[in-house]
């Protein structure tokens, strides 16, 4: 398990001044992108992480406790599509709350 928040880019917090704010209330670390920084914490240090960025007026586009993989799982073309179809239809299925994988599929490009 572990804390992730979502910090937008167009928030205009530098990633020197995010990571000291972070850092300082126990998160293990940032991942900048051009869409904004990704913040991952442990559980136990997700109320001090969320009160430290709200204390400095940076707005979180999403934020949530969830599974993070240790290691992904790499899977040939045929069976990362039959773990999509699997995914697709727990997903759909009313009774299931959430799915967590580590199966490393390619990403969907021709939406």
């Amino acid at each position: 398990q572990k804390g992730i928040f979502a910090v937008s880019a167009e928030t205009g917090v530098s990633e020197d001044d995010l990571m000291m704010i972070a850092l300082d209330a126990g998160a293990e670390d940032i991942k900048s992108s051009e869409d904004g920084f990704e913040i991952i914490t442990d559980p136990a240090a997700y109320d001090d992480v969320e009160k430290a960025l709200a204390d400095n007026n940076i707005e979180v586009a999403m934020s949530e406790i969830t599974m993070v993989p240790d290691t992904m799982a790499e899977l040939s073309d045929e069976d990362a599509e039959k773990v999509q179809k699997m995914l697709d239809a727990l997903d759909d299925c009313d009774d299931v709350q959430d799915v967590y994988t580590n199966a490393d599929l390619p990403e969907d490009d021709e939406e």
